[in-house]
């Protein structure tokens, strides 16, 4: 399901070296500011007591290790495509695995932290007792696990391909998720498995939006924690959408494929990778960072830390 990592499969097939470097800068320019936003956010979010204590910002701490990491992997297998390195089997299906590991982790925080709002609204006096450090803790656990078993699963359907017939593990395609499909059966469980995941997250998600509209009207519910929840939870629902529209990114560029040529197809799937892969990555910390009070002037400080140093050392050197 891994799309921001299969995305990178031929990426720069047909283009000139120059082209390619023009491409590549413009691509890797902005991710590498997404990525370095993610890190600031999850050092912003290890900071404090108080992040490390509270169940909403463990989750949001889960949420934005899992993009950061599959933002990562995904900008690796773009440079090895750039650079034109051709992987193992082996080495290739580590990386894959993760990367689904990764990306299948983040729909399943979306729904916990619904569920953690939902609760908050509609059982505020139970919140404490229901949403505690050691229930955030299990609930982590048993998402890592359950998406596990599933890069396990796959793993067992590989086996049915035969590799003895292979003269070498050296691949002959770029890595990425659709050229570990080696079997049908993959390709078939990958669709039938995000079909699940996403409505089954949507699902989730909806209700617990609908269970907070009802609570809203209720005369005994705090009308500002409310709204403030809806909001939340509107956003989880745009996240989760952005996460879906990544997973038929395949389908656009197939559909795409068919009316230009392979030239300005391969500059296309460029853009996408930026727009629809990696920045809806680094919406979560961006969302996060900046509406919530707590966070907000922390991350702040620790994004302009070095511009102020930089300011204050070039008034020290004017002055003397």
């Amino acid at each position: 399901m891994s799309i921001a990592s299969q995305s990178q499969a031929n990426i720069t097939v047909g283009l000139g070296f120059l082209e390619r470097v023009m491409l590549s800068t413009l691509t890797t320019v902005p991710c590498f500011i997404f990525f370095s936003i993610n890190v600031i956010m999850l050092f912003t979010l290890r900071s404090k007591l108080v992040f490390c204590e509270t169940s909403r910002y463990i989750l949001l701490y889960n949420l934005l290790f899992a993009d950061t990491v599959q933002m990562a992997l995904s900008q690796l297998l773009y440079i090895l495509s750039i650079c034109r390195i051709m992987l193992t089997y082996p080495v290739c299906g580590v990386l894959v695995m993760i990367a689904n590991l990764t990306n299948e982790v983040s729909p399943l925080t979306l729904v916990l932290m619904s569920l953690e709002r939902y609760v908050a609204v509609c059982y505020p006096l139970r919140h404490a007792t229901i949403i505690t450090i050691r229930n955030t803790a299990v609930a982590i656990i048993v998402v890592w696990a359950f998406c596990s078993l599933n890069v396990l699963t796959r793993v067992l359907l590989l086996l049915h391909f035969p590799f003895e017939d292979l003269e070498s593990l050296q691949m002959r395609e770029f890595c990425g998720t659709l050229v570990m499909f080696l079997v049908p059966i993959s390709d078939d469980y990958d669709k039938a498995y995000t079909c699940f995941l996403f409505v089954s997250a949507t699902v989730a998600i909806i209700s617990s939006y609908i269970g907070v509209m009802v609570a809203a009207r209720s005369a005994s519910t705090d009308k500002a924690s409310a709204h403030k929840a809806r909001n939340t939870l509107l956003l989880h629902l745009v996240q989760l959408g952005l996460s879906l529209l990544s997973t038929m990114h395949n389908s656009f560029l197939v559909a795409i494929s068919k009316i230009v040529s392979r030239t300005v197809l391969v500059r296309i799937l460029n853009v996408f990778y930026v727009f629809i892969i990696m920045l809806p990555r680094c919406l979560s910390a961006l969302i996060y960072g900046l509406r919530d009070q707590t966070i907000r002037p922390i991350l702040v400080y620790h994004l302009c830390c070095r511009l102020k140093l930089s300011v204050v050392s070039a008034k020290a050197e004017v002055s003397s």
